[in-house]
């Protein structure tokens, strides 16, 4: 599953400009490191200086909301309720608790292949190190692995792991929510329109200055050069994309792919796709989506996400394209598939 640490991922998702901030004079954008990742925001405003207060508003809110739920940070929620885990249930934030409450939704629905109590499997694996665990020590973690063990009490705001030992980890769905909370703030500040990226993860909302929706590229998740190379273009507005894909963070042993996305029941990468793109009207369940699909493999995949309302992009392990219906209204593809 994605994780919050470690270093910034290459993005999956690409922002693509039809018209150049240098040219559109009511486009303004800012990018600035947050969350282990790149976040760029931006918005259209009235004047430079209305964009940036803006902008820098919704900075602040990514910052305070990844803070609360770091996995490699001593003080944050997240770490207290890990520390706690099989002792004490722990008080956390309206947004920790909220982000932990969808994650658990999604957990249920996809059969536990998005699963934030991942944590133990994660943390033995080092995809930039190439350092893979050995096979005893994945099985004897999987005993650690069941959401069905986040136990939250929303009346007291409060999330307790029943067994010792156990770890949870947000990184499969914290960036979709933090571009929902950057995008309620944006708003609030009275910006219509405009972007939220947070590496593979965007959130769009209304449309460009010439009435049109933002472009985002898909990408090839076998390109054949260090150029990024796009298969597909969407067409959004109002909309959250995500992506998740077997590129991101990998090595390769004895011929074999070793990537980020862990099967929750095996403790081993997920094998049945290159990459999984999603299509909803949150970030966060585009985010946890695109993990869950990855897992479920095209199949089972392909009825999650139709049962659950949503739409998607899945290019299995073999290259095939698989998309929903409603797919055809928003994705152009390079090759016109």
């Amino acid at each position: 599953m994605k994780t919050c640490g470690g270093q910034a991922i290459l993005l999956a998702v690409l922002l693509l400009f039809a018209v150049s901030c240098s040219k559109s004079p009511g486009i303004y954008r800012k990018t600035k490191p947050l969350m282990d990742t790149l976040v760029t925001i931006t918005v259209v405003a009235g004047s430079d200086k209305e964009a940036d207060a803006a902008i820098e508003k919704a900075f602040s809110v990514i910052e305070r909301f990844g803070d609360k739920i770091d996995f490699f940070k001593e003080t944050s929620e997240l770490a207290a309720i890990n520390r706690n885990a099989g002792v004490n249930p722990v008080k956390v934030s309206p947004e920790t608790l909220g982000v932990i409450e969808r994650a658990i939704y999604i957990s249920g629905i996809s059969d536990g292949a998005f699963d934030p109590t991942i944590g133990p499997e994660i943390k033995m694996w080092d995809f930039y190190k190439k350092i893979r665990p050995s096979d005893d020590a994945i099985r004897h973690n999987l005993s650690l692995v069941n959401y069905r063990n986040i136990i939250v009490n929303r009346d007291r705001s409060t999330v307790f792991l029943r067994k010792k030992g156990m770890l949870m980890d947000l990184g499969g769905i914290a960036k979709g929510y933090a571009a929902d909370l950057a995008l309620a703030n944006l708003r609030q500040s009275g910006i219509g329109a405009g972007i939220v990226a947070a590496a593979g993860d965007i959130r769009a909302f209304g449309l460009k200055p010439d009435r049109t929706p933002w472009n985002v590229g898909i990408k090839n998740p076998r390109q054949k050069s260090d150029v990024d190379d796009l298969m597909a273009t969407a067409r959004l507005s109002n909309k959250a994309v995500s992506t998740s894909g077997d590129y991101e963070r990998y090595f390769i042993e004895d011929g074999r792919r070793y990537h980020h996305i862990l099967d929750p029941k095996t403790g081993y990468p997920a094998g049945q796709c290159r990459s999984v793109t999603v299509i909803s009207d949150d970030g966060i369940f585009a985010d946890g989506f695109t993990t869950a699909v990855f897992v479920l493999g095209p199949e089972k995949g392909m009825k999650l996400v139709r049962d659950s309302g949503v739409d998607a992009v899945i290019i299995d392990k073999d290259g095939v394209i698989h998309t929903t219906p409603g797919i055809k209204k928003m994705v152009t593809f390079e090759d016109g598939h």
